[in-house]
């Protein structure tokens, strides 16, 4: 199951405007999309009521993935002002 994740190639289209990834188009961005997504408002909700605790958690998790994000984007992340 884990070799399905470690295939080759972009999860996630380019934005044409701004920087950063656009929308998943194979099956492996949308699930960490929605994993990510799951995670911070789990952890939201699941320590709402010790803020001092979860913001550095949220924070942490909501960065954590940029990287996967960037190197799965179609021609990386860069600034782009549309085609």
């Amino acid at each position: 199951m884990i070799h399905l994740f470690l295939e080759k190639g972009p999860w996630f289209r380019a934005k044409r405007y701004g920087y950063g990834a656009g929308l998943p188009f194979k099956w492996q961005g949308w699930v960490l999309m929605l994993a990510h997504v799951a995670l911070v408002f789990g952890l939201a909700l699941g320590l709402e009521d010790r803020p001092a605790v979860a913001l550095p958690l949220i924070i942490l998790a909501v960065l954590a993935p940029f990287p996967i994000y960037a190197a799965r984007t179609e021609g990386g992340w860069k600034w782009r002002w549309g085609d």
